[in-house]
């Protein structure tokens, strides 16, 4: 018998809490009706809340002081010389078109950076056992090119944030930008082709990996009969509250946040329903092929995201120092294979992305030695519908350089190694919403020193020393450099 084909759909920047399930605003049936047929999880959390870390941890299932990522990818995409003679043409033009200056500040002058070298992923266990590998959309590891860590098929975009009308895409040795054409289709449509010209006697992987809802969220970036999906939405199911006072918009006035505020989140839902339109595209060829039912569906979102909570728009990056509250680290995730796992089941227990790749060796029967170091374990019984590990014994970590979080689930403890008196503790139980620090509350002390010392512990077993991310430099606004221990180098913005 084949074994089952894996489709992994990544979104980015979409919080636990931006789908039509938790938010009623927001459309996205095909998502509400995967979670109505899989196992939808309330407490899944990324590893870092920005792009490149987490997406490394998801692969490697290390954490970022493993792997050496420890923020976004600045610069390491692609070979400028193999940019398109468009693209070379609008970078030198003082008065380029708007849609080129985003692709301009990352890829002009740029070198590929293998960040993934040397390490090992999910997806090279899973070329070792029979599976093809491919990818198409967002990449944001490294060089974006070459196909790498068991893909064959490798369909990037050439950056990490990107234009949703204007991407930049690898092909054919050829850097190159789409004109008109709404990314977001764009990997649908090769999603979809993929699934149609596969073998059928052979097992696939597939990530299908969305920019949405990442910014831009402006009303030129989304079609309009999406966009206009929202013209009458009220926006109530986020916050409406005062702006955070580390964020990068403090000041602006209230006229203008509001004013903000309104056009974030319509962009932003814009761009969930228009990838939830993809994926409802991407799930009906499954059908039609005869591979939904053999098919393992896992939707989750690389970090985060908040669009008001707190007074933010961003994620652990959209204050300074980096924050971590939930709705920065908690992420969606959907797992349906109604043949094997319990559908319709939600689930409480704590886990985390680098979780994923011992579940799938442990789905699969892989016998592998990748996981001996690794901090994750297998969630397969949650899947099926053993949902007994959502206790005070689960406790899940998260770092964003020298910024750390540990979370049981009544407790939260957060340490900011290179800040003085920025530290956090929250009483979920009590506040779950994570307004009220009480670090400095004597009731706690003993709590809080017992998660200090937990965390401390767990990160010096699972941290290598050249990519300990505890004292590095890191501002949230871009990683230049790979770690490789020349302290000379500018490693980050």
């Amino acid at each position: 018998m084949k074994k089952p084909n894996i489709l992994f759909i990544l979104s980015d920047d979409q919080g636990y809490w931006a789908t039509g399930k938790h938010d009623r605003e927001i459309v996205s049936p095909n998502l509400n009706r995967l979670s109505d047929k899989g196992v939808t999880f309330d407490n899944f959390f990324c590893v870092s809340p920005v792009c490149s870390p987490a997406r490394l941890s998801i692969f490697t299932g290390k954490i970022p002081s493993a792997h050496g990522v420890h923020d976004w990818i600045a610069k390491g995409h692609i070979d400028s010389n193999h940019l398109s003679d468009d693209l070379k043409e609008n970078f030198a033009n003082e008065n380029r078109p708007e849609e080129y200056n985003w692709p301009r500040n990352q890829l002009s002058g740029d070198t590929a950076r293998m960040y993934l070298n040397s390490q090992r992923c999910f997806t090279n266990a899973l070329a070792e056992n029979g599976y093809d590998c491919s990818i198409i959309g967002k990449w944001h590891m490294g060089e974006s090119e070459v196909p790498q860590a068991g893909f064959t098929d490798f369909r990037t975009l050439a950056m990490g944030g990107d234009n949703y009308m204007f991407p930049v895409i690898c092909k054919d040795g050829v850097v190159s930008m789409l004109k008109n054409k709404y990314v977001t289709d764009y990997v649908t449509e090769n999603a979809v082709e993929m699934i149609q010209s596969h073998p059928k006697d052979k097992p696939f992987y597939l990530s299908v990996h969305y920019t949405a809802p990442h910014a831009p969220w402006d009303k030129e970036q989304h079609p309009k009969e999406i966009y206009d999906m929202y013209e009458y939405c009220d926006f109530t199911a986020t916050p409406n509250v005062p702006i955070h006072k580390d964020a990068d918009i403090y000041g602006m006035n209230d006229k203008d946040y509001q004013a903000y505020r309104i056009k974030c989140l319509r962009g932003y839902y814009s761009a969930i329903t228009g990838m939830d339109i993809g994926i409802g595209k991407i799930l009906d060829t499954l059908k039609e092929q005869n591979e939904l039912d053999n098919t393992i569906i896992i939707f989750t979102a690389d970090n985060g995201m908040s669009m008001g909570h707190h007074g933010i728009f961003g994620k652990g990056n959209g204050t300074y120092p980096m924050n971590m509250y939930d709705t920065a680290v908690k992420v969606p995730m959907i797992i349906s294979y109604p043949q094997q796992f319990k559908s319709g089941f939600k689930t409480k227990a704590l886990c985390s992305h680098y979780d994923i790749y011992p579940t799938l060796m442990d789905l699969l029967d892989i016998k592998t030695e990748d996981l001996s170091n690794l901090p994750g374990s297998s969630f397969k019984e949650i899947l099926l519908g053993n949902d007994n590990t959502g206790n005070e014994s689960v406790i899940v970590y998260d770092e964003y350089g020298p910024v750390r979080m540990i979370r049981t689930q009544n407790y939260k403890y957060i340490r900011r190694f290179t800040f003085d008196n920025y530290d956090e503790f929250y009483d979920l139980k009590a506040d779950p919403d994570e307004l009220n620090n009480c670090i400095d509350k004597p009731e706690f002390a003993d709590i809080i020193n017992t998660m200090k010392n937990e965390l401390e512990e767990w990160f010096n077993k699972y941290s290598v020393p050249q990519y300990d991310g505890k004292y590095l430099d890191v501002h949230g606004i871009g990683q230049l450099e790979m770690l490789d221990g020349d302290t000379n180098k500018q490693l980050f913005k």
